[in-house]
């Protein structure tokens, strides 16, 4: 799937957008669904448009966390400066 989502993203002249954008766009997006009154074109439009900024989501929440998980093994290894000992 990442690499379609990749291939997708290569397509656009678009640039990807922050994690922050992302989700306030989609916020702005539920709500707009959630508000009614659209029809069915602009609804569908709004929920494929939703899903892909879901996905940009969800792409960087899994950066973030494999960011974490080696920083978290560099850190149990002893090669992350500082005490071992402290929490930070």
């Amino acid at each position: 799937m990442a690499k379609k989502d990749a291939a997708r993203a290569a397509d656009t002249d678009e640039p990807e957008l922050s994690y922050e954008e992302s989700r306030e766009e989609l916020n702005t997006v539920v709500r707009r669904l959630e508000s009614g009154g659209l029809s069915l074109k602009e609804s569908l439009a709004l929920w494929e448009r939703g899903e892909e900024l879901a996905r940009i989501c969800e792409r960087w929440l899994e950066g973030a966390r494999a960011t974490m998980a080696a920083a978290m093994d560099e850190r149990e290894k002893g090669d992350a400066p500082g005490d071992a000992d402290t929490p930070f």
